[in-house]
């Protein structure tokens, strides 16, 4: 994102002022490491996880670091103290600071940034805005998290949209980009207006190629109608803070995400981007409470243009000591660096996979290579139920997971909270049930 456009569109915003100060932020401190976070015990040591257990379920939901927590706390005792003057002097502000903070993390414009609470919320927001032509179809994958394919649902029961399904790959440890690139490709038709997909997969751990799933799409609209073009969407939730790649980089049209995952954000918090020509398909459905949009509904001021991220947040009174501290999440990920993040979380899940990998009765299910897999790895022990072995894992103070899908795998996620040292703990463990 160039500084340039950003401040050219930031006056079409929240208000120019606000929202370009605090992406001058934004860009500041991502440039300044911090002296706590050097090393990754010092990592681990801004959440205040149990010592006696050993985490490797953390994406569930975030604990919050160190800097989140006193953030939230600055709020909270502000707006116990005295809420509607704290709000109404620092709402603009503390709202800009969110914006600013992702769009600079996702290498976007944060005027096309909607703030909402959760991977779900903005999945049902999208999917039941998106205004589609008599005959144009979505297509999603077999893949999908219920949230995906209930919003999908609840769309086609209210509107009559046909919902078709891809099945991009069998075997989820020997999925391959060719694979799932060929099957996308065979099934994207000129019906085709919506691909709804999900980056990283909660019921296998496969990591989908999306950036080259955005040229098979891209190929596909080559010769339609603006109207018509195909719209990829991605739920990035579990790449989200896990995956070296901006959503600039992914190439899609929508992503949503929530933001206390992997981006240890307040909970409670998440978002939806949209390329402008994007959003031109969506139609809000909850009011905002955009202070000019409210200026505007009250005859107080002119009616203006408002950019669409802030059309398209809900508005409402929200948890705010949560909303307002998110930018502390970004700013955290953005001094410990993108890449770090990644290649920590890579070597972990590496050596959980290998060892895995060479247990008798043991069968991976994740694919071994980090191109086509991310945080979580899930496997099955031969004999052994997979809620069986996470109660077992349990008992020795290890939090597994059980993929709450129609298959069930076990599922393990080493993170920025784990060490190998756990990891060799957890692979003995379940060497141990096999």
């Amino acid at each position: 994102m160039h500084r340039r456009n950003f401040l050219i569109r930031a006056g079409q915003t929240l208000s120019a002022a606000a929202l370009a100060s605090a992406f001058e932020r934004a860009h500041a401190l991502s440039a300044l490491p911090n002296p706590e976070s050097q090393d990754w015990e010092s990592v681990r040591a801004l959440f205040n996880v149990d010592p006696q257990i050993i985490q490797m379920s953390a994406f569930f939901l975030a604990s919050h670091p160190k800097p989140v927590r006193d953030m939230i706390e600055e709020h909270r005792r502000a707006l116990d103290a005295n809420a509607i003057d704290y709000i109404y002097a620092n709402d603009e502000k503390f709202e800009a600071a969110v914006c600013a903070a992702a769009a600079h993390y996702m290498e976007v414009e944060p005027g096309d940034v909607a703030l909402t609470d959760s991977t779900t919320m903005g999945l049902g927001l999208l999917y039941s805005s998106l205004k589609l032509s008599p005959g144009q179809e979505i297509l999603t994958t077999t893949h999908d998290h219920y949230s995906t394919e209930t919003s999908l649902r609840l769309r086609a029961e209210r509107t009559g949209t046909n919902i078709r399904r891809v099945n991009l790959y069998d075997d989820p440890e020997n999925a391959s980009s060719a694979q799932i690139l060929d099957r996308l490709s065979k099934v994207i038709t000129p019906k085709t207006r919506v691909v709804a997909v999900t980056w990283v997969h909660s019921c296998s751990g496969v990591k989908l190629p999306i950036a080259q799933m955005a040229e098979v799409v891209k190929k596909a609209n080559a010769n339609r109608a603006e109207n018509d073009r195909a719209l990829l969407c991605v739920d990035g939730v579990h790449g989200f803070g896990s995956v070296n790649q901006s959503v600039n980089d992914l190439g899609c049209d929508f992503f949503i995400s929530g933001c206390h995952k992997w981006i240890f954000g307040p909970r409670g918090t998440g978002l939806v981007w949209g390329k402008p020509e994007a959003w031109r398909v969506a139609h809000a459905t909850i009011p905002t409470f955009d202070l000019e949009a409210y200026e505007m509904w009250m005859n107080v001021k002119p009616q203006a243009p408002i950019p669409v991220g802030r059309i398209m947040s809900p508005g409402g009174f929200h948890a705010f000591e949560h909303r307002w501290s998110l930018h502390k999440a970004f700013e955290l990920h953005q001094q410990l660096g993108r890449a770090r993040v990644e290649q920590r979380i890579n070597q972990q899940n590496g050596q959980l996979k290998g060892g895995l990998a060479k247990l008798p009765g043991v069968r991976l299910r994740t694919p071994m290579s980090p191109e086509l897999s991310a945080g979580i790895t899930c496997f099955e022990i031969k004999g052994l139920a997979p809620d069986a072995a996470v109660q077992k894992l349990r008992a020795q103070n290890i939090v597994a997971s059980v993929t709450p899908y129609k298959t069930l795998y076990v599922r393990l996620s080493p993170s920025l909270l784990t060490t190998p040292e756990q990891v060799d703990q957890t692979l003995a463990a379940v060497k141990n049930l096999a």
